[in-house]
């Protein structure tokens, strides 16, 4: 896997969650199976099978998380243009067809939450402002068709 660039934000998000699966719900788990295992015959207890088997997906998600961890490299914006749209940016945007303005944050596949303003650097639109600067127009195809922007102002 290649490296992972996070924001501080999203790097302490990651960390909550990896110490919340191993520090609670590894615990919860735990108890679960025990209690499973206490109404009798495992070989054909249900409740055992199902809590062992979110036992297995717990423990998967961990280490998923801890080499997502490992890989992660946090953005340091002092050593970032500051007028190009990379990752990390804070971009508004207008759209050229609609007029309306739109303001995007570029991040990893990790942090992305359109709800938050928050779009992947992977994604269609993410990708076509990549590497753009302050008053440029850029032309984004995605399955609809073209999208068409003005970049007004970037920002970190």
């Amino acid at each position: 896997m290649d490296e992972i660039y996070l924001t501080k934000e999203g790097y302490q998000k990651l960390v909550e969650e990896l110490e919340l699966l191993k520090k609670v719900r590894r615990k919860e788990l735990s108890k679960a199976v025990g209690e499973a295992r206490s109404h009798g015959d495992i070989s054909e207890n249900a409740e055992y099978d199902a809590a062992k088997e979110a036992q297995a997906l717990n423990e998967r998600k961990i280490a998923e998380l801890e080499e997502k961890l490992n890989l992660v490299r946090i953005l340091d914006y002092e050593n970032i243009p500051k007028d190009e749209v990379l990752v990390g940016a804070k971009v508004k945007i207008k759209d050229l067809d609609t007029g309306e303005e739109l303001e995007y944050t570029l991040v990893s596949e990790l942090e992305a939450d359109y709800s938050q303003g928050k779009i992947s650097l992977s994604s269609p639109v993410g990708k076509g402002l990549l590497e753009h600067k302050k008053n440029e127009t850029v032309e984004i195809k995605i399955p609809a068709g073209v999208l068409r922007y003005k970049i007004m102002e970037i920002s970190r």
